[in-house]
């Protein structure tokens, strides 16, 4: 991995090289041609992969191959809760969503409350359990059903995980571990054991239907490690290799590095009051002049732009208004302080309404609920 930047499921420092990434991660690049079969599937262009913010995938192919020739199918996703859902955590539940929906299949969503009090020193088993129940309504308020939908936290399903995260574990030495995750001797078994237990939901279908199931998972690039383990010891256990199909992760509102829930003041939380948001969003960095004459000259640069970025990734999915955006910017027409008033109106618009279904989902979070 470069010097400059770091991407473990645990932590994300730097700017990324996600080029680099595939190659670090010996992932493939998701090419024109499975683009097309994925539109041809959909009956549409999604502009998370026309604009290559889910980019890179392991065997996206070959399970396109088996739903073609008529056969089903799950997604698994997950959340591990060490805090409040973000809007870069929303990212591959809006895509997942729609997998869902164009598929028709099944979806497993695991909280991970047991992970995040492994390698958290500051949480307690009660804090991460709060967090998850707390993270599972913001999935829920992004409009999931329950008929296929099933969210689960590990320590209440442990029952069922555990019979298949021991068979897991079984074939995955120390060794590996510490060459994928840079594990020494002075952590703790149960960070060690803990990859055991995200793999075991890759095979929950195949358990409950006594038969293989191909499985996907849409995930952000830094969660691809767990599932590198995984995959090499599915064929030694008589199960599918998961499929997974990875997004970039979303900048945070101060540049090129992610957004993070450690980082409070430049990360936009789904519990946000709609105006505390906005006074993040005045204070977000931007690619702008060093001042309103030389932008009206020069142009702004919206690559470096994390406004621009919000838009490219969440807030306008028509390829023709964000070209206008970028226009206006590079044509120096618009000014940062116009730009960040539009992203805060539609912040705050999605917040409003988020919040209302985020509180109806109260009533329903048992709808969802897997338990042992």
């Amino acid at each position: 991995m470069a010097d400059d930047f770091t991407v473990t499921p645990w932590e994300v420092k730097g700017k990324i090289d996600y080029d680099k990434l595939i190659t670090d991660f010996g992932t493939q690049r998701i090419d024109g041609s499975l683009e097309k079969r994925l539109e041809k599937q959909f009956g549409e262009s999604h502009y998370m992969l026309r604009r290559k913010i889910f980019y890179s995938h392991r065997d996206l192919g070959w399970i396109m191959d088996r739903h073609e020739k008529g056969e089903k199918f799950f997604l698994y996703t997950g959340r591990g809760p060490s805090g409040h859902t973000h809007f870069g955590h929303i990212l591959p539940w809006l895509f997942t969503k729609y997998l869902q929906e164009k598929f028709g299949v099944n979806l497993y969503f695991q909280l991970t409350d047991d992970e995040k009090y492994l390698f958290n020193p500051d949480l307690s088993p009660d804090d991460t359990k709060r967090l998850a129940y707390e993270n599972a309504l913001d999935f829920i308020a992004l409009g999931f059903e329950p008929k296929n939908t099933k969210i689960f936290l590990d320590t209440e399903y442990i029952h069922t995980l555990y019979g298949i995260a021991i068979k897991v574990a079984k074939r995955i030495t120390f060794s590996t571990t510490k060459a994928v995750f840079g594990f020494t001797n002075s952590n703790n078994i149960g960070s060690i054991f803990y990859t055991s237990i995200q793999a075991a939901p890759c095979f929950l279908e195949t358990e409950y239907q006594k038969k293989n199931v191909p499985c996907m998972i849409p995930c952000a690039i830094d969660q691809d490690p767990h599932f590198r383990v995984c995959r090499d010891v599915a064929p030694l256990l008589g199960y599918y290799k998961p499929s997974l199909i990875h997004c970039k992760l979303l900048p945070s509102l101060s540049g090129e590095v992610k957004m993070s829930s450690s980082v409070p003041e430049t990360t936009i939380f789904t519990t946000d009051e709609p105006m505390a948001a906005i006074k993040k969003i005045k204070n977000t960095f931007t690619g702008g002049a060093v001042s309103v004459q030389e932008q009206r000259k020069s142009g702004g640069n919206p690559d470096i732009c994390s406004v621009y970025a919000y838009y490219n990734f969440l807030f306008e999915p028509d390829d023709a208004k964000l070209a206008h955006i970028r226009a206006e910017c590079t044509g120096g027409k618009t000014m940062c302080g116009e730009c960040k008033e539009r992203l805060a109106g539609c912040v705050a618009k999605f917040l409003t309404e988020h919040q209302k279904k985020r509180e109806k989902a109260k009533d329903r979070l048992e709808d969802f609920m897997l338990r042992d």
